[in-house]
């Protein structure tokens, strides 16, 4: 199986929108079809030909690396913690930029993605572009939608003040160059901030993702991706019929 260049997977976050649930635990490790969250994640990386990690983390974060250590799944996996006061995405990236090679995926810590992370690599190196955006057909559907997809571009991004032309979303898989991190205009902290710019310079390259994604960043998404990952590890007998 061909490798995959590095990801870098955002795990920071306090996930204030589920309460009580994140109170001693952080994100990442909420019990999900009967295991960390996490894990799921990182087992579905290396299943797709993951070799290395970085986890940036902040609230919590040294209960992860507690749990999850060094290497799991075949993994290698290094942390990068947040400043106390937190980074923000784009802030954490460029916190553990010597941990990163020169490219590498980004992946949010509350998002479970079936999609083909080879293949999105593969088109992203082929197109020259510094920066590569994941994009799911949306229309509103699972969220606002706040991008406009074209021969392989995202051409037009905004998570702030989507406009009515959008019918792409943000599918959660990015990708960087290092370089990259140098276009972000000073004190920028956001990723979605970076991304705007590039696509309005026609920098970001566009993968066009076609299942719906998972994420447990809200109770309903949370339930959703618990029923989800229940039914995918469920043997499946009727071949046996």
């Amino acid at each position: 199986m061909t490798a995959l260049v590095p990801v870098c997977i955002l795990a920071g976050g306090l996930g204030t929108r589920l309460g009580e649930r994140v109170r001693d635990t952080p994100k990442p490790l909420i019990e999900v079809a009967g295991e960390p969250f996490l894990h799921h994640q990182l087992r579905l990386l290396a299943a797709h030909g993951a070799r290395e990690i970085v986890l940036c983390v902040g609230y919590l974060g040294e209960l992860i690396e507690r749990r999850v250590g060094s290497e799991r799944f075949g993994l290698r996996i290094a942390y990068s913690y947040d400043d106390p006061g937190l980074d923000g995405t784009l802030g954490a990236i460029a916190r553990a930029r010597g941990l990163l090679a020169e490219r590498f995926l980004v992946l949010y810590g509350d998002t479970y993605l079936r999609i083909d992370y080879v293949a999105a690599a593969d088109g992203w190196a082929r197109s020259g572009l510094p920066a590569m955006m994941s994009v799911l057909r949306n229309d509103n559907r699972w969220d606002t939608s706040n991008a406009v997809y074209a021969d392989g571009r995202v051409v037009a991004y905004d998570k702030h003040a989507p406009q009515p032309q959008m019918r792409w979303i943000d599918y959660g898989l990015g990708g960087l160059e290092q370089t990259a991190l140098d276009l972000a205009p000073e004190g920028t902290r956001s990723l979605p901030d970076l991304y705007h710019r590039l696509a309005s310079e026609g920098r970001l390259y566009g993968f066009e993702a076609t299942e719906r994604f998972y994420e447990i960043g809200t109770p309903r998404g949370l339930a959703e991706t618990d029923a989800f990952l229940r039914r995918l590890r469920k043997p499946d007998h009727s071949a046996a019929r």
